[in-house]
């Protein structure tokens, strides 16, 4: 039997964003991206949850440090997202729909570079109380 853990941070950001497709007429980006299509952005307050699974270090007893996910986090998610226009300001959405499904993507992928492989990882984005995404699913 295995003893994987599954361990989590919780981390909260703001950030705007436009869901806006160029491809689209303006009447089919309203009709499909509604008031998130608003010309002048919008904003949520979002809250991330990192989770980390694996067997606990023999020598520690942590799958992984607490304290280091938390520092990753901040260094490389919320720099780069919090306060930001997501559209204007982070490099991944130059081209790419600020979507809820798309930035939980862009975090796990970040992410996924400075966590041991050996750990399997999954992001949660709340995008507001109600709607969320996850990351592999």
């Amino acid at each position: 039997m295995s003893n994987k853990v599954a361990v989590y941070r919780k981390e909260h950001f703001n950030a705007a964003h436009r869901l806006h497709n160029p491809t689209f007429s303006e009447e089919k980006n309203n009709a499909v991206f509604g008031k998130c299509n608003n010309p002048h952005f919008h904003g949520h307050n979002y809250e991330l949850i990192v989770k980390i699974i694996g067997e606990p270090d023999a020598e520690t007893g942590y799958v992984i440090d607490l304290k280091l996910l938390s520092d990753l986090i901040k260094e490389k998610v919320l720099k780069k997202f919090d306060h930001k226009n997501l559209n204007l300001d982070v490099e991944e959405f130059k081209t790419l729909n600020p979507t809820a499904e798309n930035i939980v993507i862009v975090i796990y992928n970040i992410l996924r570079e400075a966590i041991d492989k050996s750990l399997d990882m999954q992001i949660r984005l709340y995008e507001t109380e109600r709607n969320f995404v996850e990351y592999p699913a």
